[in-house]
This record gives C-alpha cells, structure tokens and sequence, in this order.
C-alpha cells in the first residue's frame, strides 16, 4: 500500500462542468461583468468587445431582425449555447428554430441552432480553431466567421466529425444561411 502513495503522481486538469460553472456564478467568483465562455470544462477569459466588434454584432442583430419578425428564426445575441455539460460558448450572434417561450426554460442546444455567427476582431485563431472544431463535433449546421480585420465573411456549412466539409471566403456578394434562405445578407456594406 505504501508502495502506491510513494510513486509519484502527475498533475492533473480538473474539468469544470455546467453545475459547477453556475455554482461559482452564483457565489460571486464569476460575475456578469466577467467575459468568459466554458470550453472542455476549462474557462476562458474572453478579450473585451471593441467598437467595430459591437457595431458588426448590433448590424447583424437588426438584419436578422427580419427573420425574427417573420417568425423563420429566433435572433440569439451573445447567449450562452448548451453543448454538453462541459461546453457553453457565447456566440456573438445564433439564428434559432422559434420556441413559444423564447428558450427561457433552458438555453438553446446544438440542434436549435440554424446559424451562429462569431465576430472577429482579436480571436480569429480562436474562432477559427477551438470553437470552429466544438461547433462542428455537435452538429451546428451552418457557422459564420466575420473577419474584421480580414474584411471577409468565412462560410462553414456540413459538419463532419471536428471539421466543416464546405467552406467559402467571400468579400462580397449576397450571402444567405441555407435554414433560413429568405434571409440575404449584402456582404460588403457589412464588412465596410
């Protein structure tokens, strides 16, 4: 027995789940003020919203408005999303399948989701990366990196696996999630 406690033990990572998450909200170690996201139940602190990020994500909310209007969608802006019990981004924007109660009884899952847009200033790696590969492992269906700094829309449709089987660049041209088609976005006034 002692044999055992003597050997040396690697450090290990302690993953945070959901429960425990809300738990450290709720006593005041995590407050609203804090920009954060839960990821493979590790907290990442979030760079602050710049101007241009803030000004793309209120553009996009009063173009998707429409959607919402018309009852295609259900416009999300910067709400956390349930993926698993150890992965709740924040999207700064997600186009939802409509729900009478407007999803106050749980938050939005993978399979409510028919868009979700990250905007771009400072995280494209990440975007890009991290949470680009999460979105794809759960099924979001369609996602939309907005590249401020690259003035480009990235496309990202068909999940497989960690990855995106389509993807697009575009700088310019009309642009329109393939759930909600009645939906069309002018790329270039948006990236201007």
């Amino acid at each position: 027995m002692n044999e055992i406690l003597d050997r040396q033990q690697a450090p290990a990572r302690h993953r945070l789940d959901i429960d425990a998450y809300y738990r450290m909200a709720e006593a005041g170690i995590l407050t609203q003020n804090d920009r954060v996201e839960l990821i493979g139940g590790e907290i990442f602190d979030m760079t602050p919203i710049g101007s241009a990020h803030a000004g793309k994500t209120d553009r996009l909310n009063r173009l998707f408005a429409r959607a919402s209007a018309h009852g295609l969608a259900l416009v999300g802006v910067r709400r956390p999303l349930r993926l698993d019990t150890y992965n709740e981004p924040e999207p700064d924007v997600m186009l939802l399948k409509p729900r009478a109660d407007d999803y106050q009884g749980r938050h939005p899952a993978a399979a409510d989701v028919l868009l979700l847009v990250e905007v771009s200033e400072t995280s494209l790696a990440y975007d890009r990366g991290m949470k680009l590969a999460l979105y794809a492992k759960f099924g979001v269906p369609e996602v939309w990196i907005v590249d401020l700094r690259g003035a480009a829309i990235e496309v990202y449709r068909e999940p497989a696996g960690d990855a995106y089987a389509f993807s697009e660049r575009l700088t310019s041209g009309s642009l329109a999630p393939f759930l909600v088609p009645g939906i069309t976005i002018d790329v270039g006034p948006l990236l201007a």
